[in-house]
């Protein structure tokens, strides 16, 4: 565990370090498994085969330690495990299982690979392996990068087809049946004459047996649930308002709390808190961190006395007016400042032809804003932590609580919750941290710490700030160079440094979204430049491609535009990927693309690939009296093989919502050092009446599972901005969109 104290959420998958990790951890913790975190709680009649299954007379649990965030990865876990288990969706529960090191993310191996083969010379391929194996004797359990999915697919298939060949042989034992003439269906052993023999029947013989292992997977013919239409686990009670929640939680004995902390994030220089104190049900107050956190009987009256106190706040350690946070970003476009040339194929710099196109490009800060607020259910004991909260790293928590509390780590127990949303917030660890402050201060006392809905905004770690500087070339109709800048807050640097975890080297986000792009322009260069002196920042959902994206897409249709050639064919003429080039055809031909939209109307389309995948995104605008609609939005993905088709489905309409939405009206300002947007009035997004139609396909052309909670989002802004270009002559450059256009 304590290794974690000295990384950052992906830091050390950029660092050339890990390119030698299975060398310098040796191959015996490479190849030694991690215990099965649930062995110890196993009683004679269970079986426990592997860290995801326990089976006893009780019933059948599956473990999915990925977080649930509204994602649906709970359901995505257990159709893998219950596919090799021939399980039937209401012949097991599922449980999130205690943090452990045998629940390492895989899937940050890929991510991690895929950046150091941007700046060096190796292929991905080779990075891969080594960059697993230090994960592996890492322990890094964490959900996020779009990787559940990748990192689930194999693995727990596999662990479902030991747990299923371990009963097999079982059911042999007690039959004298060889296992080669056995078979199973609906969670139980079959014998020739039929005879059906229950896993939850067996476990206690099959508990005695050493797990089978190595068992060849089923082939995609024979999958029953795996690509299949299936209802999620989930649906039933997040519809009829019966899913606990982080904030739904309760325990004896227990005492509100809401945190007012520094909204400058300096210190906390003098309080008057006598008002509050005399308010009803109050309890008390108690000093945290660069603030104070009100006790109560009720999480009302908490929010109630903490309007009541006076603070005196210290400065901001960053530039206090946004006008300074943009005069930094527009200053750093500097050879000191260059963090990374994530692509330099041919000369951009130096490339001529009939026209010379030149563009600056902004994206705000803007917000995470889940629907469910921070909050922490904390008891700390002399003898142990306990803590119940949605959260993305739970190792992490663990870690941390106990560098707060004084325990070991080992005595710290994190029970993970279905979370109302994250977007990336979750995988900060400031109410974390407030809330075993707080608790610690009262042990022996459950602290329910929950955020005001003002607090989480003022204290939340936002979308970086970014600026992009354009130049590129045209000649004979055609796009010949393309030389994009991108400056922004290092996104890595500020999430790792509150960790404690020095930042250093390359911070991919400066340039995801653009460099990564499929284009074989014979001149063609991406590089990043790091800012200082701006507001810390955080992963927010699709980190830098939401911006890269926007930045790039827009441009090259700039300079489509300027050639005279046609947005789509000018793209399909530069990819030189047949899977991205299928995912952009697709789109074109659902949208009927090269048709006359009508009067005011125009088609604005976008390629991007992020986290490997490719998503095209065609939107269908209209400039009316009321100001402009989006009528429609075609949507194609190719994630790979695909797990759940109605889940990514609704993933990728999601993706457009939110990442046109954001684009349309949202950004975080600073005043004062201080966040002046506070709720949802100022950072409202798309309105329902605003949605559009979005039509969805899913290409599997791709060899490798990719995951797709991110992917949707970075193409939706420049697909959106160019196609209010084609219908009214206007570039948007700058995000939020509303501040040159109206929206009906």
């Amino acid at each position: 565990m304590s290794r974690l104290k000295t990384l950052s959420r992906r830091g050390f998958l950029i660092g050339t370090t890990v390119v030698g990790g299975a060398v310098v951890f040796g191959s015996y913790l490479v190849a030694r498994p991690h215990d099965n975190p649930l062995a110890d709680d196993v009683t004679d009649r269970q079986a426990t085969f592997n860290p995801w299954v326990k089976i006893g007379p009780e019933g059948i649990t599956l473990i999915t330690p990925h977080a649930d965030l509204g994602q649906g990865t709970t359901h995505m876990q257990a159709i893998l495990l219950a596919e090799e288990m021939d399980l039937e969706l209401d012949q097991f529960t599922t449980e999130f299982g205690e943090p452990a090191a045998a629940y390492y993310n895989r899937g940050f191996a890929a991510e991690g690979a895929a950046v150091m083969a941007a700046l060096t010379p190796l292929e991905a391929a080779t990075v891969r392996g080594p960059m697993g194996a230090a994960l592996k004797v890492a322990g890094i359990q964490g959900t996020g990068g779009s990787t559940a999915a990748a990192d689930s697919f194999e693995k727990l298939r596999q662990a479902g087809a030991s747990a299923r060949e371990t009963l097999k042989l079982a059911a042999s034992g007690r039959a004298g049946i060889a296992v080669d003439q056995l078979t199973t269906e609906r969670g139980a052993v079959v014998l020739p004459d039929g005879t059906r023999l229950a896993y939850t029947d067996l476990a206690a013989e099959a508990g005695a047996l050493e797990p089978v292992q190595d068992v060849p997977l089923r082939p995609s013919a024979d999958w029953r649930l795996v690509g299949q239409p299936t209802e999620r686990l989930d649906i039933l009670d997040k519809s009829t308002g019966r899913t606990v929640y982080g904030i739904d939680l309760v325990a004896e004995g227990m005492v509100h709390a809401t945190v007012v902390t520094n909204p400058r994030r300096g210190e906390m220089l003098g309080y008057d808190a006598a008002a509050a104190l005399d308010m009803p049900g109050v309890e008390g107050v108690v000093e945290v961190t660069n603030g104070l956190a009100v006790l109560a009987d009720s999480t009302w009256r908490a929010f109630k006395a903490a309007r009541a106190i006076t603070f005196n706040w210290g400065p901001a350690p960053y530039h206090t007016e946004q006008a300074d946070h943009w005069a930094e970003v527009a200053a750093s476009f500097t050879d000191d400042r260059l963090n990374a040339t994530w692509r330099d194929d041919g000369d951009a710099g130096a490339a001529g032809g009939d026209d010379i196109i030149e563009a600056e490009y902004r994206a705000p800060y803007v917000a995470h804003q889940p629907l469910e607020p921070l909050n922490a259910l904390v008891t700390v004991t002399d003898e142990a932590v306990e803590i119940a909260t949605g959260h993305q790293l739970p190792r992490f928590v663990q870690s941390i609580a106990a560098g707060i509390t004084g325990h070991d780590p080992d005595q710290v127990r994190f029970d993970n919750q279905y979370a109302g949303g994250s977007f990336g917030h979750r995988l900060e660890f400031e109410h974390i941290k407030r809330a075993c402050e707080i608790a610690n201060q009262r042990r022996g006392t459950p602290i329910k710490l929950t955020y005001t809905r003002e607090e989480d905004f003022a204290q939340d770690f936002p979308r970086h700030i970014a600026m992009a500087r354009g130049r590129g070339a045209v000649a004979q109709g055609e796009v010949r160079a393309l030389d994009l800048q991108i400056a922004g807050a290092p996104v890595f640097a500020s999430q790792g440094s509150r960790l404690g975890a020095a930042a250093g080297g390359p911070d991919n986000q400066l340039g995801a979204g653009a460099y990564s792009a499929p284009y074989a322009l014979p001149d063609f260069r991406v590089r990043g430049y790091a800012v200082p002196n701006l507001a810390p920042v955080s992963s927010w959902r699709s980190v830098g491609a939401s911006v890269g994206g926007f930045f790039l897409e827009t441009f090259l249709d700039e300079l489509i535009h300027a050639a005279g050639a046609d947005p789509v064919a000018e793209r399909l003429r530069l990819i030189d990927d047949p899977v991205a080039r299928d995912v952009l055809s697709a789109a074109a031909e659902m949208a009927g693309w090269g048709r006359d939209p009508g009067p005011n109307r125009g088609l604005g389309v976008a390629l991007v690939r992020s986290f490997g995948v490719d998503v095209a995104e065609i939107a269908e605008v209209e400039q009316t009296e009321q100001g402009l609609k989006i009528h429609k939005v075609w949507a194609v993905a190719d994630p790979g093989p695909v797990i759940d088709p109605v889940n990514i489905e609704n993933h990728i309409q999601g993706g457009v919502v939110w990442g046109m939405g954001h684009a349309m009206s949202c950004e975080i300002t600073y005043a004062d050092g201080m966040a002046q947007q506070s709720n949802y009035h100022q950072h409202a997004g798309m309105r329902l009446r605003q949605t559009p139609e979005i039509a969805v396909r899913v290409l599997q052309n791709r060899a490798r599972i990719a995951g797709i909670g991110e992917p949707p989002v970075p193409p939706a802004p420049p697909a959106l901005a160019n196609a209010i270009f084609a219908a009214t002559g206007t570039r948007l450059r700058e995000m939020p969109f509303n501040k040159s256009v109206t929206f009906a």
